[in-house]
């Protein structure tokens, strides 16, 4: 470990040969393609297909009328075609079966569907009538201590910033998008799927289905990214595996349209956040207020976890963080790239940017002076936190010494240039759940584990885990991944797959040893589920970083660059230099997009995002990204897993946006609360 091992499966992806769910070689499989609702709210009333079906190479058609039934599991978005209720504009109404891809799509504009529509409201209003508050966080608890009437507080501050600030619904676009093979042998079925978690997909599929564990297979080998979405299963999946139950011997191949991703997969949802800070004249925080309201769906409600960094951030005595929801007519939120901490670091470090400015602080020396010496809400001990280590090394990495202490200070060619900071968090997650297995076959160590590899590098960590962990060289060692046929794993989410199941293979290596020595018999074997954390409860863990940008903002047209961005890291020992840099990398890279580019438009009309495709959804592209640049902390970390290791694949994103947006405002000296910026 700490070396920087090259990606296991690199020459198969640079060779085309690495097969993704959709690429998997099945025999004359169906192709399937939806129909899909054209408003946000009603009732099916009718459904034409006869134009449809006599279409050459169309093989079948499901409706709600005819579709199998599914158990139901109490969230609606996995009911496919179960009712003729519309929930959301793009819900799957019916399918089409056929021959070829092109005949699917062909016959599906041929259906004919009669809705009594009903009122919908897709428009986010954080006045709405509904609004309510979240019944749940995704991934949190609520609040547990540290509320000592923070409004009273606020108002006795010698100084006091309140701001409101707003990010945009956002949507997942990996490069591969949601793609499903399935074919069913009877009361079995076998599915080929782009999964973040092959054994939370099989165990919904068998739910679903009424079938046992042992029933479905999930086989995930390759995936092209996923970023959350792709950690449970949406109606796509569900829709391929129903209908591939009504062609028996038939397998059923679908890969969603970009269009679709846009549609049926969910998204981060919008967020209106009100922030308040109280401090003393010499820049200690006295009181924080963090009150969010955020969209989320009226069948089936997400509660993003956007104020839940600022719980962990800064010392202050009184301090409060609330979530409430607004229910919309549309296709449920879901996880997405550092839920809450993404969203949540644009208005806390925004905030403490204008605390700065109104105290004539620098922004580096605010947020040292608030460092907590234990977590803020719960009095944890901290395992580790180089917070500001991370801020003094960026600062002189970056030359934040030269920066002009006023904003609207440097004009060069045209460009107003300015400099931002902003800080970031993300917890340190260890998920129990997971098994591996070690085997001992022709001179080489076979480790088993139902993990999966989205783009991150976990075949080649994996790697580097079992080998430290078993002593012998990693070219003995043979890593698989990425199917129920293997020990179960738990999901690739959280920043928590390296932590979980290289804990998990730690201690199956360990149990190895223990059992076998260092010179195995052909077919030596042991197994282990992941440890418990002694400190688990005892300690606070998480990554820190510091994020620096420089923006320049053309004086005239108003088009803004962002020339450098430098990240620093403290996550805990790291495992594999050039994995690691990636993901920082990746991470800023999509912060750089939040900031500048990424915003879903819905037509609050007819209840569908107008921008859904890669050319009206913008992203970051090669001229937006331009010198990169991410360092970390060497930091000795063994309370967090044996392995000292800290997840690093979310923080990259938290606190870019808001560098960006405070190095806009010292460019121009104007205030921007709200993303994107451009």
């Amino acid at each position: 470990m700490g070396t920087s091992v090259r990606r296991v499966e690199g020459p198969d992806k640079v060779t085309g040969t690495a097969r993704y769910a959709a690429d998997q070689p099945v025999d004359a499989p169906l192709h399937l393609h939806p129909v899909q609702a054209t408003v946000a709210r009603g009732r099916i009333t009718g459904l034409d297909t006869g134009a449809a079906r006599a279409v050459p190479g169309v093989v079948g058609i499901l409706t709600p009328d005819d579709a199998p039934r599914l158990a139901d599991l109490g969230d609606p978005e996995l009911r496919v075609l179960q009712h003729h209720e519309i929930h959301h504009r793009g819900q799957y109404v019916a399918a089409v079966l056929a021959e070829t891809p092109e005949v699917a799509r062909e016959a599906a504009g041929l259906v004919v569907v009669t809705v009594a529509e009903e009122p919908q409201v897709t428009a986010f209003d954080e006045h709405s009538p509904a609004r309510h508050p979240a019944a749940t966080l995704a991934n949190y608890a609520p609040p547990t201590s540290g509320i000592v009437d923070p409004d009273a507080a606020l108002d006795a501050a010698a100084v006091t910033v309140r701001a409101t600030y707003t990010t945009p619904v956002q949507h997942h676009s990996p490069m591969e998008p949601h793609a499903t093979v399935a074919a069913w042998d009877g009361d079995h079925v076998v599915l080929y799927e782009s999964s973040q978690g092959v054994a939370g997909a099989r165990d919904t599929v068998a739910a679903l289905f009424g079938l046992g564990e042992d029933d479905v297979e999930v086989a995930s080998p390759h995936v092209g990214g996923g970023f959350g979405a792709k950690g449970s299963l949406h109606a796509g999946t569900v829709l391929t595996v129903l209908a591939a139950r009504t062609v028996p011997g038939r397998a059923v191949k679908r890969a969603l349209s970009r269009r679709e991703m846009f549609e049926t997969v969910g998204h981060r949802p919008a967020t209106v956040q009100h922030l308040a800070l109280g401090a003393t004249a010499d820049g200690r925080l006295e009181a924080i207020t963090h009150d969010v309201v955020a969209s989320t769906a009226r069948i089936e409600e997400f509660g993003e976890p956007t104020a839940t960094g600022t719980r962990a951030m800064y010392a202050a005595p009184h301090r409060r963080t609330s979530h409430d929801l607004v229910p919309l007519d549309v296709d449920p939120p879901t996880y997405m790239r550092a839920p809450g901490e993404a969203p949540g670091s644009f208005g806390l470090e925004c905030a403490m940017d204008e605390l700065a400015v109104a105290l004539g602080l620098d922004p580096i020396e605010l947020r040292v002076r608030n460092e907590p010496e234990v977590h803020p809400e719960s009095g944890v001990p901290f395992s580790t936190r180089n917070l500001v280590a991370c801020l003094r090394r960026g600062a002189e990495r970056f030359g934040w010494s030269a920066r002009p202490p006023q904003p609207r200070a440097s004009l060069v060619d045209g460009w107003w240039h300015g400099t931002g900071v902003a800080a970031a968090t993300f917890p340190a997650i260890r998920f129990p759940g997971s098994t591996a297995v070690i085997r001992f076959r022709h001179g080489r160590y076979e480790v088993e584990i139902g993990a999966t590899d989205i783009g991150q590098g976990a075949r080649t960590v994996l790697t580097q885990i079992a080998a430290d962990a078993l002593g012998v060289p990693t070219d003995r060692i043979e890593v698989a991944i990425g199917d129920t046929a293997l020990p179960r794993g738990t999901v690739a989410g959280g920043s928590s797959g390296t932590a979980s199941w290289g804990s998990t293979i730690s201690e199956a290596a360990d149990r190895f040893r223990d059992k076998w020595g260092d010179d195995p018999e052909e077919g030596a074997e042991a197994d282990a589920a992941t440890p418990d954390n002694p400190w688990a409860g005892e300690l606070s863990m998480a990554a820190y970083g510091a994020q620096f940008a420089e923006v320049a903002v053309h004086a005239d047209t108003g088009e803004i660059r962002v020339p450098r961005l430098l990240g620093v890291y403290a996550a805990g020992r790291i495992l594999n230099p050039t994995l690691a840099r990636s993901q920082f990398l990746g991470g800023m890279v999509w912060g750089l997009s939040m900031a500048l580019h990424e915003r879903s438009v819905v037509d609050p009309r007819f209840g569908h995002v107008v921008n859904h495709d890669l050319a009206g959804y913008h992203i970051a592209a090669h001229a937006d990204v331009r010198e990169m640049t991410a360092e970390w902390i060497d930091e000795d970390d063994p309370y967090v897993n044996p392995m000292g290791s800290k997840g690093i694949g979310e923080i990259g994103i938290v606190g870019t946006a808001a560098a960006i947006a405070n190095a806009a405002y010292h460019a121009t000296g104007v205030r921007r609360r709200e993303l994107p910026l451009m």
